[in-house]
């Protein structure tokens, strides 16, 4: 299955170089790089530039940027915080209704701590097959929700279900007043029967690892539970230091005479 997911991946990344069909559905990928420098998204970067969307942070600072999609909860959420409360490390968490739903102690807990909800739609569906009024209450009714649960009344960024957009989905959460946020390091980390060790987890996320990346998670890992704290340590120890999407945002929302 990762074989296929890379060809995938690959194919979309070479596609988008050369044409942007702006009728057409996209899943987002790019091609990794194992020099840590940010991935090329070739002609991706120009719809995302017209919608405010972002996936780096492309000033060359050592900052990281980590958000986690949470769908359903496995168990390890609470972990997960516990080590971003020792490290001071702030996150973004991506959540569904069925994750708001069975879990809302811990996305009280997540707002407590200092954390972002980001909105990942209410039933996880392919906003590409949607007009904008199904988008809509997709997004609406989630942030109902976690706002009944947390002090969180408005949620500002939004990750597309499967990473599928279109330019009329960038240009319709636009409009109603939501951030695209995509990524530039991930790795196949969501098959919880298919665990490969907390070593593989550190080693995907240290060998891609690059100024301005926004790391996805995903939070039913145990790999992933069980290295980030090591992760933290380590890369705090290279110089990087850990931003919330806000500070990224804020920086984005500057001119460039004046650098955040």
């Amino acid at each position: 299955m990762k074989r296929s997911i890379t060809i995938l991946l690959s194919l979309a990344f070479f596609f988008c170089i050369f044409s942007w069909n702006t009728a057409a559905a996209y899943g987002w990928g790019y091609q990794k790089k194992d020099d840590h420098t940010p991935p090329d998204i070739g002609a991706y970067q120009e719809v995302l530039d017209q919608y405010n969307a972002f996936y780096v942070d492309d000033s060359g600072e050592k900052n990281i940027y980590l958000t986690f999609d949470n769908g359903y909860e496995q168990g390890y959420t609470q972990d997960i915080l516990d080590v971003l409360a020792q490290e001071e490390v702030p996150a973004a968490f991506f959540v569904t209704g069925h994750y708001v739903e069975s879990s809302p102690d811990l996305i009280k807990r997540m707002v407590d701590d200092g954390h972002i909800i980001g909105n990942h739609s209410y039933h996880h569906p392919d906003f590409t097959v949607m007009d904008k009024e199904a988008i809509q209450k997709e997004l609406t009714d989630l942030e109902q929700s976690v706002a009944e649960v947390s002090d969180q009344k408005e949620l500002t960024y939004v990750r597309p279900p499967r990473g599928t957009f279109s330019s009329d989905t960038l240009k319709w959460s636009t409009e109603l007043g939501l951030v695209h946020v995509f990524w530039s390091l991930a790795f196949i980390d969501w098959e919880t029967n298919a665990q490969k060790g907390a070593d593989y987890a550190y080693d995907e996320i240290m060998k891609q690892i690059h100024p301005g990346a926004v790391i996805l998670l995903h939070a039913v890992s145990s790999d992933n539970a069980t290295a980030l704290k090591k992760v933290i340590q380590d890369l705090k120890q290279e110089g990087y230091q850990f931003k919330s999407l806000d500070d990224l945002w804020m920086r984005k929302q500057l001119p460039k005479q004046f650098p955040y």
